[in-house]
């Protein structure tokens, strides 16, 4: 069976119950961690498209990530935005593949990841089909998300400095 693009996927175990998006509070209080680590050596427009695509795989992937739509003062609707918080993180590749690692390992926590292959490829079951036959250890990711317990993310990147 083939899957559509209208398939929503939640990722058992990691997100938030609705009693847990409390959008008063500083994104600190929220149990789980976002962060997106960057590899800081690819192009500017090329690093802000990673961004973008993993960001939205995993505003998909976890439940009650994404806070309530909110009016501005004319009365316009803006959609919801992540209550939670997400740092952007800079590493070289070595370090970007060893957290990807060590966090698609961790129990409870979940990871998107933005291939090269992902950005050389315009059909998308021409991504899969690569992807399909690619190992872990030569995908050359981009960026990856990764959304899980606060202290196992930040164990994963404390080493690693906001993206500048």
């Amino acid at each position: 069976m083939e899957s559509s693009s209208s398939d929503t996927t939640r990722t058992p175990g990691v997100g938030f119950a609705p009693d847990e998006v409390i959008t008063d509070q500083p994104t600190r209080s929220a149990r789980l961690k976002w962060v997106i680590v960057v590899d800081r050596t690819v192009p500017a427009g090329q690093l802000a498209n990673a961004v973008a695509c993993v960001a939205a795989s995993t505003g998909q992937a976890v439940a009650n990530l994404i806070g309530p739509a909110g009016p501005d003062a004319a009365g316009h609707l803006h959609p919801g935005l992540p209550w939670a918080g997400c740092s952007v993180l800079a590493a070289d590749p070595g370090e970007l593949a060893e957290v990807r690692e060590k966090a698609a390992t961790s129990d409870g926590v979940l990871v998107a990841d933005m291939p090269v292959l992902a950005q050389r490829t315009l059909v998308y079951d021409d991504y899969l089909a690569g992807l399909a036959g690619t190992g872990a250890a030569d995908l050359q990711v981009r960026a990856i998300s990764v959304v899980g317990p606060r202290n196992k993310v930040g164990r994963l990147v404390k080493r690693l400095e906001l993206l500048p």
